[in-house]
């Protein structure tokens, strides 16, 4: 960023002590003179020490320096006026009334206030700012302990330098030793240029950080500003990522660089914008219209999460789930394998008040991940969704599911699978992206994991697909399905095709010969009770009943205990 680009704080330093003080001033008349005369006047008796040397100056009082103190606090947080009317203009708040918005009232304290950078080149010893563009400190969402820091746009852009860099490495190191969650507010120029490399290596400290607090606390980045260059990495490293359109701008090479490197023009929103990673990247967890609902958002999905790998997720009273009937479960999947639905329905029918909050919502959407409650606890669930795609995996999907099933293991929260899964998509396209890699992602999330999980086969399961939506083989706990389960190597009439193909390439009536051969096939290995008897669905279950069953098997597994084997860490698929 440019000098000419930054906004400095001019800071008016304190008045210096005694400044204001009747003795203050005597001391500093003529008549000090005389104090330093050998022959000891009157004069200098009564200004000075009987040896002849002034005495040093008398301190203010209490009273003047509490309203010194407090001047000072009011004009570090109140900031400059133009400065903050401008970030209202662009329909943003302060760094300051983001916290106020995201905490409990009056549960912010705040730390290093007076922090102020050290760098003197650059024209920059003459603009020391105090907070040095970043906001730091704790509160509490709902009751419970958080850590944030917010960039302050309105000093020096929210640009990163050494003393902001390590106001922001505190507060992630008291939120990893006290086991509370992280929530960074980003609105920044990126790196200080002005200070050189120590920005650079402030921003190696946070991730640094951010690495080695993963899985132990949750790491929350709301973008609500521009987040440029490496800092993007911020984002990238979270855990869960927000952005409010039109004000967040995301990305690793600006629009400047992008068309000087290959004459393309683009536009900030169209290269980096909260859209484009919220339905095209998977960068975006959630988006957000306004900065309102965003850290509305925010507080709701600390609700859901522990505070840290070593606590249970906060539950709420039981809402007696596990006597529940759900009459619509039984109207809202078609029989036919074919017909489209929206799982979300099923999702809400299963969980406690119809509620959820549904992760990478305009994101490989053949998949759902949300969080949610089942009878007061906190629970993971991953469905296929047959109104996109026919709820086919894919590489973004199984990119997707694999994230949330490794976060939810990380942090003990249980898993729920809602399986109608068709096969993985086909297609030259898919295999060159790497498909078998990507899908692997998500067969090895699911064989890590040692929460209790539960499937539920609602519909049609089949081929590779079905082993790696948590399949028994791969170590679910409770395998239950509906009477509506088609768990096979794939769809009656392909099975036919391949098996029967010479029979019916010799058939007079092929069409006949492939009805009565589908049949059969269904009848012998696709019947809803197929899997049970051979020990791989525990239950066949009225889908009215799902709730209750759900519910009951997760109170089954609730003291589940799984030691992993000892090793440094696996080798996942990356």
């Amino acid at each position: 960023m440019r000098a000419t680009e930054i906004d400095f704080l001019p800071v008016t330093m304190p008045p210096p002590a005694g400044a204001d003080s009747p003795a203050g001033t005597a001391n500093g008349t003529s008549n000090g003179t005389s104090n330093g005369t050998s022959n000891g006047t009157s004069n200098g008796t009564a200004n000075g020490t009987s040896d002849g040397h002034a005495p040093p100056p008398r301190k203010p009082s209490m009273a003047v320096l509490r309203e010194q103190g407090e001047r000072l606090r009011g004009r570090i947080t109140a900031g400059r006026k133009e400065s903050v009317a401008r970030q209202h203009a662009l329909g943003k708040r302060t760094a300051r009334e983001r916290i106020e918005a995201l905490l409990d009232e009056g549960s912010f304290v705040e730390i290093d206030m007076y922090r102020r950078h050290q760098a003197q080149g650059m024209r920059m010893g003459d603009n020391r700012p105090h907070t040095d563009g970043v906001v730091t400190g704790s509160g509490t969402i709902d009751g419970r302990r958080v850590f944030v820091y917010a960039q302050d746009f309105t000093i020096f852009g929210g640009s990163l330098g050494e003393a902001h860099a390590a106001k922001i490495h505190k507060v992630m190191d008291l939120a990893l030793s006290t086991g509370s969650p992280v929530i960074g507010l980003i609105d920044s120029g990126g790196a200080r240029i002005q200070e050189g490399v120590v920005s650079l290596a402030g921003y190696g400290g946070i991730f640094q950080r951010i690495v080695q607090a993963s899985g132990v606390i949750p790491q929350i980045s709301v973008v609500l500003g521009p987040c440029a260059g490496g800092a993007a990495y911020t984002v990238g490293l979270a855990d869960f990522a927000f952005m409010v359109r039109d004000t967040a701008q995301l990305y690793l090479t600006g629009p400047d660089v992008v068309e000087a490197v290959s004459g393309q023009r683009v536009t900030h929103a169209e290269l980096g914008g909260a859209d484009v990673h919220g339905r095209r990247s998977g960068v975006a967890t959630f988006v957000h219209d306004d900065e309102e609902s965003c850290l509305l958002d925010v507080r709701y999905l600390v609700s859901l999460l522990p505070g840290n790998n070593l606590e249970p997720p906060p539950s709420w009273p039981a809402t007696g789930a596990t006597e529940d009937v759900r009459p619509a479960l039984a109207d809202i999947v078609p029989v036919e394998p074919n017909k489209p639905y929206d799982m979300r329905s099923v999702v809400a029918e299963i969980v406690d008040d119809g509620e959820f909050l549904e992760i990478h919502e305009n994101w490989a959407t053949n998949v759902i991940c949300v969080l949610a409650r089942i009878d007061g606890e906190v629970v993971g669930v991953v469905g296929n969704q047959p109104m996109v795609l026919a709820g086919v995996l894919d590489v973004d999907a199984s990119q997707k599911a694999a994230r949330f099933v490794r976060f939810c293991d990380a942090f003990g929260i249980p898993l729920v699978t809602l399986i109608d899964v068709p096969g993985f998509l086909p297609g030259t396209d898919q295999e060159h992206e790497g498909i078998i890699r990507h899908g692997a992602k998500l067969l090895y999330a699911y064989c890590e994991a040692t929460v209790p999980r539960v499937h539920v086969v609602v519909r049609k399961a089949y081929g590779g697909a079905y082993i790696v939506m948590d399949s028994r083989s791969i170590g679910t706990d409770l395998s239950l399905a509906w009477p509506t389960n088609e768990i096979a190597v794939m769809g009656a009439e392909g099975a036919v095709n391949v098996i029967f193909r010479k029979e019916l390439a010799a058939s007079v009536d092929p069409a006949g010969l492939r009805a009565e051969l589908v049949e059969e096939y269904v009848e012998q290995l696709v019947h809803p009770h197929y899997a049970a008897e051979r020990g791989l669905v525990d239950d066949v279950i009225d889908p009215v009943l799902t709730r209750a069953a759900v519910a009951r098997g997760l109170a089954m597994l609730r003291g589940k205990r799984k030691q992993a084997p000892q090793r440094k860490h696996g080798n996942v698929p990356l």
